[in-house]
C-alpha cells in the first residue's frame, strides 16, 4: 500500500515519507529523524553541509528498496532585512526601537487588544493592508512619524520647540530614507549537535530490513569525498538497532549459559546436556522458514522471539530425553539389555510409545502462540514477529527430535554398551 501511495503521490520537488503520527513524534524526540533511516552530517559550514547532503541524497537513491531520499536545504531561506541607517534616524531624533516598532506594526502587525465573545477570545491585530506591503518599493514608502520637537532637540534643525498652546506637529518620513530594505538569502534553520552544525538526510525504504539496507547504503557513501572536519552519523531506527545488537552480544551468550547450567543441573551429564541443546539448531530451521513465508524481515522483535525459542527447545528436548532415559533404565533393571538389538528396542519404546505426552507438550505451547499470529490491533505487528520464530521453531524442533534424537541417543548408549561388553 505504501508503494502504491508513493507512486500515486509522486510530486516533483516533494519527498514522501509514510509513517504513523505518534511514531514520527517519538522518533523526532529520541533521534531527531522522522524516517526509518537518516544520516546526520556534522561540520562547521552550512554551505558545505548542504553540498555534502545533496551528494548523499543522489548516492543513496540507487540503493535497492529506496522509496525516497531527501537532504535538508538549509541555505534556501529568504529574509526581508531592514538595515537601519543610524545617521539618518539621528537627524530626526529617532532611536532604533522607534523605527523597528513601525516595521513591526506596519509589516508584521501588532496586537492592540483582545475581543471577548462568550467563551472565545480573539486578538485584534493591526497592520498595513496587503497591497501596501507586498513589494520592496511599497515598503520603502511606509511612513515613520517624527515629532518636530524631537527633530529639533535631536539634530538642531527646528525652531526650538512646539508652538505655545498646541501639540508639536508631526513629520512623516518614508522608511526608504531611514533604512536599506533588501531580500537576503540565508539558513531556514540552524541545528547543532555535539558542538557542530548539523544537517539531516532523510531516507525511506520498503521491502528490506533496516540493517541490510544501511549496510548497502554504507557501500555507496564512502565513494563521496567528505572534507576534513566533517563526519556522518547514521541515525533513526538504525540507531536503536545498533544499541540492541550491543545488548544482544551480552544477552544471547548469557541466556545460552543459563540454559546450559539449568539443563546440566537436571541431567548431571555434559553429554545429555549437549543432546538437549541440539534442539536449538533444529528449531532455527523452522523459524527462518516461517519468517521467509510470512515475509518478515529480521528485527529486534524477531531476535527476542529466537531467544525465547531457546528456552522452549530446552523444555521439549528435556521431555524427549526423559522418556528415553526412563525406557533405558527400565530395560536395564529388568535385565533386558543383553545386545544392541535390545538397546534399540528400548530406544524405540521410549521414542515411539511416548509420543502422546511429547505432542501434548508441543500442543500446549502452540495453543498459546498461534492465536497471536491472527491478532490485530495495537502492538499486533510486534507480537507477531516475536511469536513467528517460536511457532516455526517448535514445529520443526518436535519433528526432528522425534526422528533424530533417538538415533543420537542410540549411538551414544551403543558406545557405552560396547565398552561394557569389552570389559
Amino acid at each position: 500500500m505504501k508503494n502504491e501511495m508513493n507512486d500515486a503521490l509522486s510530486i516533483p520537488g516533494v519527498a514522501n515519507s509514510f509513517t504513523m503520527p505518534i511514531k514520527a513524534r517519538t522518533d523526532m524526540l529520541s533521534t531527531g529523524i522522522r524516517t526509518p533511516v537518516g544520516i546526520k552530517v556534522l561540520g562547521a559550514n552550512l554551505d558545505q553541509l548542504e553540498k555534502i547532503g545533496k551528494e548523499i541524497e543522489n548516492a543513496v537513491k540507487d540503493v535497492p528498496g529506496t522509496r525516497s531520499a531527501y537532504a535538508e536545504r538549509v541555505t534556501t531561506g529568504y529574509f526581508l532585512d531592514f538595515n537601519i541607517k543610524r545617521e539618518e534616524i539621528a537627524r530626526y531624533g529617532l532611536s532604533v526601537d522607534d523605527v523597528q516598532e513601525i516595521v513591526q506594526t506596519a509589516v508584521g502587525g501588532m496586537n492592540l487588544t483582545t475581543t471577548v465573545e462568550g467563551r472565545q477570545r480573539y486578538p485584534v491585530n493591526v497592520r498595513y493592508a496587503r497591497e501596501l506591503r507586498n513589494d520592496l518599493e511599497k515598503l520603502k514608502r511606509v511612513l515613520v512619524p517624527v515629532k518636530m520637537g524631537a527633530q529639533s532637540s535631536g539634530g538642531g534643525m527646528g525652531t526650538g520647540g512646539p508652538p505655545s498652546g498646541g501639540a508639536p506637529p508631526l513629520l512623516q518620513v518614508p522608511m526608504g530614507q531611514l533604512a536599506d530594505i533588501r531580500i537576503t538569502k540565508g539558513p531556514t534553520g540552524i541545528k547543532s549537535e555535539e558542538g557542530l552544525l548539523s544537517l539531516y538526510v532523510y531516507m525511506d525504504f520498503s521491502g528490506r530490513d533496516v540493517g541490510g539496507y544501511v549496510d548497502d547504503a554504507k557501500k555507496k557513501v564512502p565513494s563521496l569525498k567528505i572534507p576534513d572536519g566533517y563526519r556522518l552519523e547514521w541515525s533513526g531506527e538504525y540507531e536503536y538497532l545498533v544499541k540492541t545488537h550491543e545488548r544482544l552480544k551480552m544477552v544471547v551468550p548469557l541466556t545460552a549459559l543459563i540454559i546450559f547450567v539449568l539443563i546440566f543441573l537436571n541431567t548431571q551429564s555434559i553429554t545429555k546436556t549437549m543432546i538437549v541443546l541440539l534442539a536449538v539448531p533444529f528449531s532455527l530451521v523452522g523459524s527462518f522458514w516461517l519468517l521467509y513465508l510470512l515475509d518478515y524481515n529480521m528485527s529486534i522483535a524477531v531476535w527476542v522471539g529466537i531467544i525465547a525459542l531457546a528456552g522452549l527447545d530446552a523444555e521439549t528436548g528435556v521431555v524427549m530425553l526423559l522418556y528415553l532415559d526412563l525406557a533405558h533404565e527400565k530395560w536395564r533393571k529388568e535385565g533386558k539389555l543383553k545386545s544392541l538389538q535390545d538397546l534399540r528396542e528400548s530406544v524405540m519404546y521410549g521414542a515411539v510409545k511416548r509420543i502422546r505426552p511429547k505432542m501434548m507438550t508441543v500442543s500446549v505451547i502452540l495453543a498459546g502462540l498461534i492465536p497471536i499470529m491472527f491478532s490485530h490491533g495495537t502492538g499486533a505487528d510486534v507480537m507477531k514477529r516475536i511469536a513467528a520464530p517460536m511457532v516455526g521453531g517448535v514445529v520443526t524442533s518436535t519433528i526432528l527430535e522425534l526422528v533424530i534424537y533417538p538415533a543420537i541417543y542410540m549411538i551414544w548408549r551403543g558406545r557405552e554398551f560396547k565398552k561394557v561388553k569389552e570389559k
